[in-house]
């Protein structure tokens, strides 16, 4: 199957911005729009953002050089599959990178960055509420919500290592945001946003980092029991045990 991202992308003026072309696939990759294993055609990313297939091909091979793409053997570029155990290692990252940035931008988030961020919950805990919440809306509410805390670090080296962590886990990182999960109808995610912030106003950053971890691994945790994700070369020795 091959994606059609037409819809997803806005076109860009000029011809040569490969630069340009790598965000806003980046930020679709972070955001979940594009799916594991799912195909896609240089031609019609090009058309949709009206440039050339050089830039997008540029933009892409550096994509692939940070395993956010991936060229399958037969030369098909698509979204990267990930096993359990890729899942796990990576949220075990997060916990640690993203725990730093919390417990640090609690030290040092502007009043102005904290009401940011506290509409950007406001905006997601309302649209958790609704009946039929929309999935679109909740991911980018909650990347609004956690990127508004990670950017408030200061930290442009830590902030990098984070997004090419959700470039590479956004794909799967958001599945209980797009299918009403249980953890959303408990609304979860709320608690802890809600938890992150006090902790933030208070200038807590202990609380800040804990917060957050929760909420990475309460996510991480309802994503792995659904068997969504194959297993991997550990999960494959303990069943064997």
């Amino acid at each position: 199957m091959t994606m059609s991202i037409s819809n997803l992308v806005t076109p860009l003026q000029r011809k040569t911005m490969s630069l340009e072309v790598h965000k806003q696939l980046r930020t679709l990759l972070i955001g979940g729009r594009m799916m594991p294993g799912e195909q896609i055609s240089l031609r019609s990313t090009a058309e949709a953002l009206g440039v050339s297939v050089m830039p997008v091909r540029e933009a892409v091979q550096r994509l692939v050089a940070e395993q956010a793409l991936e060229l399958a053997p037969n030369r098909t570029l698509r979204v990267p599959t990930m096993s359990a155990d890729q899942f796990r290692e990576i949220t075990r990252i997060r916990i640690n990178l993203e725990g730093l940035a919390a417990a640090t931008a609690a030290l040092r988030l502007t009043d102005e960055a904290i009401e940011k961020i506290e509409d950007a919950n406001a905006d997601f805990s309302r649209e958790i509420a609704k009946v039929k919440p929309d999935g679109p809306r909740l991911i980018r509410f909650n990347m609004e919500f956690h990127f508004g805390v990670y950017h408030g670090a200061a930290m442009p080296m830590l902030l990098r290592m984070i997004e090419d962590l959700w470039s590479r886990i956004g794909p799967i990182l958001n599945y209980d945001l797009q299918r009403g999960s249980r953890r959303l109808q408990e609304r979860e995610p709320v608690d802890y946003h809600d938890r992150l912030l006090a902790a933030i106003k208070q200038r807590d950053a202990a609380a800040a980092a804990e917060a957050l971890r929760g909420d990475i691994q309460t996510a991480a945790d309802f994503i792995v029991a659904t068997k969504l994700l194959p297993a991997g070369e550990v999960d494959a020795a303990v069943n064997a045990a």
